[in-house]
């Protein structure tokens, strides 16, 4: 057997010097603007008081695209796709405003809606008990972890993922 050589090179990262245009820091030297951060969340406050009426929408357009998928079988690939990309925008809002469960729910989606996922009547009601969960998040608003609310909702998702898939 050759004798074979490994060289392992340890780079130097620059990137805290580029996004701060100056040398290396200690972490302790590192400041925020104070005014700024509580500038910044308030506007984030406000988006939140917001977010329920925001995301009904995207869950109106959820089940919208829902309901083609039953009436227009032949058109279900592409609507999936739809329904994917709509899943995969809401996923990481849902937890930043304060509603987890949508998140947990987009992300439930998501996967489910995905390129090789089956198109069939089964999954397609599937897909429904995903946006009827999120629905009731919105209307009860319910937020955090939604205490026995949040789980029952999760287990009778799971309970309906389990019917549908035999």
């Amino acid at each position: 057997m050759a004798k074979v050589t490994v060289r392992y090179y340890r780079h130097k990262n620059k990137l805290r010097e580029k996004t701060l245009g100056l040398a290396p820091l200690n972490d302790d030297e590192i400041s925020f603007d104070e005014e700024l951060m509580a500038k910044a969340m308030k506007e984030l406050d406000d988006m939140a008081e917001d977010y329920p009426d925001w995301v009904s929408g995207l869950i109106d357009k959820l089940a919208a695209v829902h309901r083609r998928c039953v009436d227009t079988p032949e058109q279900r690939f592409k609507l999936f796709e739809q329904l994917h990309a709509i899943a995969h925008d809401m996923r990481g809002q849902g937890g930043t405003f304060g509603y987890p469960l949508i998140s947990n729910f987009s992300d439930g989606l998501y996967d489910f809606t995905g390129v090789n996922t089956s198109t069939s009547d089964t999954n397609v009601e599937i897909i429904k008990s995903h946006i009827d969960a999120m629905r009731v998040v919105i209307k009860q608003r319910i937020s955090g972890d939604g205490g026995e609310i949040g789980k029952q909702l999760k287990d009778g998702l799971e309970a309906a993922i389990r019917k549908y898939r035999k």
